[in-house]
């Protein structure tokens, strides 16, 4: 469990983030530390583009998306909004949004022996 469950009314942000090699690391208000690499990261895109979109029935059509070497390389990232992330990939792709809950999420699931 997150130390966030520990302090209501606390919104999860980031007070650092630096890529790191092939990393992106995130230090969290609340102490934790999060590291993705940066494969992982951007076949983790939650685009429509990416990820797909659901139909009128809510069934989710995924595209086929193919990668380059490119497609795994960060040029720069941004706070959007005070709630979320978002890359700049040397391939051109800039529309996946990270919200910090979402990036949270992710850290857990892939590294649950880490700190995050």
């Amino acid at each position: 469990m997150s130390k966030l469950a520990n302090l209501p009314g606390m919104l999860l942000e980031p007070k650092n983030i630096q890529q790191i090699g092939n990393e992106l690391a995130i230090q969290w208000n609340d102490e934790t530390e999060s590291f993705f690499d940066l494969q992982l990261l951007r076949r983790a895109c939650p685009c429509a583009a990416c990820g797909g979109e659901p139909d009128v029935l809510g069934n989710i059509m995924r595209p086929n998306v193919s990668y380059t070497e490119a497609s795994f390389e960060l040029t720069g990232f941004e706070i959007v909004g005070g709630y979320a992330l978002l890359p700049r990939w040397r391939d051109g792709h800039g529309t996946g949004i990270y919200s910090f809950q979402y990036l949270r999420r992710l850290a857990e699931v892939n590294a649950p022996n880490q700190s995050a």
